[in-house]
């Protein structure tokens, strides 16, 4: 044992390689969901696993989800920034005041599915969301396929039913979505929306369909209006100086298995996360009202005054390029 110490003490010294083990690059990755949850199990792992199946045993990935130190919302773009995590997973609206260009895409009714939100946030990037990043290498940008209405008993039909109804938003664009249809946003964290609705301190949410059969809310919604209301933003990001420390087959590998490779996959993957949500709302209890094209038309003129306010504060705010953006998207989602 005390020639094993002298020897490596000695490799040491002199920088001689070690065995390949003791070179392995340890990478830790940070998220804020649970591990049960499908951005954890289909996305992440799966991810993490194939960068160290491509690096031949060179990098080691740890995953530290949601509920550990490293997995607060408010503090991940923070940790991996600074280098006290190698990657991270977050939501563009936590904390608010970042990521505003991004943003853009959650103001309501622009898209329709994960996949279209997804692939145009990416196309985006290069020229308008780039500077948003400092000190990250992005990964992937990504949306959530659109989020609906739901109530414990209240039916919503069309815009004006909103009025007076006490509603969890997701994102600030939503929290303005319904304030300017005369409802009431309250601000609650997913786990908690099941105890407030149950208790009736609210009367619904907006919400995707996955989070019907992921956090049981099909036990206390019971009206559903389909109306591909809005989406959610995410990224995905590299710290810079990680990245750029890796050897270039490594640098090969992060490539290879981010950009546009993984942006393509978000839409089957909200979709198969989202059926499981719809599959817990198929009973007599509840009802799904759909939301035809010329429905959506009468939701979108209606909340028009809202959308122009909120661009024209992002342009008050210096961002020149929020209605470029904005024209952007809808022309992409309208392709």
């Amino acid at each position: 044992m005390k020639g094993l110490r002298l020897t490596t003490a000695i490799a040491l010294c002199m920088g001689m390689a070690l065995p390949a083990a003791a070179q392995e690059i340890e990478l830790k990755l940070a998220h804020f969901l649970p591990t049960a949850n499908g951005m954890h199990s289909d996305f992440m792992e799966p991810w993490a696993r194939e960068l160290e199946e491509c690096s031949g045993g060179k990098v080691s990935v740890e995953i530290y989800p949601g509920g550990t130190q490293l997995g607060n919302p408010a503090k991940l773009y923070d940790e991996v920034r600074a280098g006290v995590v190698d990657i991270a997973h977050g939501l563009s609206g936590i904390p608010g005041g970042r990521f505003e260009r991004v943003r853009i895409a959650e103001l309501p009714f622009i898209f329709e599915d994960a996949g279209t939100a997804s692939e145009t946030l990416w196309a985006l990037y290069p020229d308008h969301f780039e500077q948003e990043f400092p000190g990250v290498k992005v990964l992937a940008l990504h949306a959530h396929n659109p989020g609906q209405f739901h109530t414990v008993s209240a039916e919503v039909n069309d815009p004006d039913d909103l009025a007076g109804l006490r509603l969890r938003f997701p994102t600030e664009a939503t929290n303005k979505m319904i304030e300017a249809l005369g409802g009431t946003p309250v601000g609650l964290p997913p786990g908690a929306v099941y105890e407030n609705a149950e208790k009736g301190v609210i009367d619904g949410a907006v919400f995707t369909w996955d989070t019907m059969a992921s956090f049981k809310l099909a036990e206390v919604f019971k009206q559903h209006l389909d109306a591909s209301a809005y989406v959610t933003t995410f990224w995905f990001a590299m710290n810079q100086r990680s990245y750029d420390n890796l050897p270039d087959d490594v640098k090969a590998c992060v490539d290879q298995t981010s950009g546009e490779a993984l942006v393509s996959k978000f839409g089957d993957w909200w979709d198969k996360w989202d059926a499981a949500g719809f599959e817990a709302v198929q009973g007599d209890d509840h009802t799904i009202i759909p939301v035809s094209d010329e429905e959506r038309q009468v939701w979108i003129e209606k909340l028009q005054p809202m959308t122009e306010s909120f661009l024209q504060g992002l342009q008050d705010k210096g961002i020149d390029d929020a209605r470029d953006i904005y024209g952007k998207m809808k022309e992409a989602a309208s392709n």
